[in-house]
């Protein structure tokens, strides 16, 4: 009987390379739980007109205020749209880069087959 202890054509070193995967794949789903909650606590600012409209957002994108300056109402309902649309536009393109660094530094080091 050859390849005695192989066990389903495995070898000890497979083995410990499963073990070690399974153990990172564990440290990356509980980062990612972490990473998660953090992001819904964070509060990222978009802007425009020089800070006349703040938009809020969480590291996830979800909406939490809009800050508009008194001085932003007197140029307009149409201005003043534009503006709310920039500052929304600057604060979702600054979460969802925070958000992808936050993801690359949670998997980085970790050789994922297929990524």
């Amino acid at each position: 009987m050859t390849g005695k202890g192989q066990g389903f054509g495995f070898g000890l070193g497979k083995m410990k390379e499963l073990a070690e995967a399974f153990k990172k794949a564990q440290q990356v789903q509980e980062g990612a739980k972490r990473l998660q909650e953090e992001l819904e606590q964070m509060e990222i600012q978009g802007e425009s007109g020089g800070g006349l409209v703040k938009v809020i957002v969480s590291g996830n994108q979800e909406p939490k205020r809009v800050e508009i300056s008194p001085d932003a109402l007197t140029e307009g309902a149409e201005v003043l749209s534009d503006l709310v649309t920039v500052a929304m536009k600057d604060a979702y393109n600054k979460s969802t880069t925070t958000m992808r660094e936050r993801m690359e530094d949670l998997t980085s080091g970790l050789e994922l087959p297929g990524f």
